[in-house]
């Protein structure tokens, strides 16, 4: 069976920018992982995951490009991962980043599962909508956001900090 994915980049622009994908149901998330990378224009050098998600987009359990975690920790690993293994008809979608540094994020949702079709190599990128920005776009976390610190704290005001300067 073939699966087919739509790809879309998470960005604060009116532009949509996403892309179709097909690929086998058998081959690993790493083969997913290269083949939105190639789509989207990027090298695919950098450091990724996927994090199972939820209907509300969520992010959920990581899946790994590389196994950075501690001894005794156990992180799946993308190369480990069959596509029919994660994901299915009644869990659909995925977060993808890309670039922790940068943190290019997808969403990637399962649209269809079809008959694999003997004249198309796969993965395949079936359609290309918009193109991808220079830089990712900017996120704003909710510990930045205004709204949540209207405290009039001022880090710079030392005179009332409420704690003794000489303390050693």
């Amino acid at each position: 069976m073939i699966y087919r994915f739509r790809v879309i980049l998470d960005n604060d622009t009116d532009e949509d920018i996403f892309r179709d994908l097909e690929i086998r149901e058998t081959d690993t998330l790493e083969d997913l992982h290269n083949i939105i990378t190639q789509s989207f224009g990027f090298d695919g050098t950098e450091m990724a995951s996927f994090y199972i998600s939820d209907d509300e987009w969520n992010q959920g359990e990581e899946i790994s490009l590389f196994d950075m975690s501690e001894s005794g920790n156990e992180l799946r690993l993308m190369n480990e991962t069959a596509l029919d293994d994660t994901v299915h008809e009644a869990q659909t979608k995925l977060i993808y980043v890309y670039d922790f540094l940068n943190m290019w994020t997808f969403f990637v949702e399962l649209a269809e599962i079809a008959e694999e079709n003997e004249s198309v190599d796969y993965p395949n990128l079936m359609f290309v909508q918009g193109q991808v920005p220079e830089n990712a776009p900017e996120k704003l976390f909710e510990a930045e956001s205004d709204d949540d610190f209207d405290d009039d704290f001022d880090i710079n005001d030392y005179d009332n900090l409420d704690f003794n300067e000489n303390w050693n």
